[in-house]
């Protein structure tokens, strides 16, 4: 007896997200993750109608208190997995012009400006620490990208 047989195809989409690596005076600036265990660059999703390069300049300001300009284009992309969806993040330098007291997620959030050897050592997604190696070996080299 031949069974039918149900081939189910499932389209997995990557979620878009965008990040920012703050820079000022050859430093970057790192902010904890919600929970607080780990070290990150300020990320979030890209809302419908926004450019990767305004959700980075977004996240920045919610997540870090941050404001600045971003270089000219992104420096790269890299890929995670998170409760079973994947994700797509662009990646952008930002010049770092103003750093406020208060910030949406000041409650939520530690930051902390580091070398961008210290924030390799720090970040948990390899992918991210792979771009960082790639766009410099030292901060002052992330800061000539701008």
């Amino acid at each position: 007896m031949k069974r039918d047989t149900v081939e189910t195809h499932v389209m997995i989409q990557s979620v878009r997200q965008a990040a920012a690596v703050p820079v000022r005076d050859g430093l970057v600036c790192l902010v904890t993750s919600r929970n607080g265990r780990r070290w990150v660059f300020p990320k979030g999703g890209i809302e419908l109608g926004q450019t990767a390069a305004e959700a980075a300049l977004v996240e920045s300001w919610e997540e870090a208190g941050l404001v600045g300009t971003l270089g000219d284009g992104p420096v790269g992309s890299y890929h995670y997995k998170k409760n079973g969806f994947n994700y797509h993040v662009t990646v952008f330098v930002m010049r770092v012009s103003a750093e406020k007291a208060e910030w949406p997620e000041r409650a939520t959030r530690k930051r902390e400006w580091v070398t961008v050897e210290e924030a390799i050592s720090r970040i948990d997604e390899p992918d991210l620490r792979d771009l960082l190696r790639g766009v410099s070996q030292s901060s002052s080299e992330v800061v000539g990208r701008i």
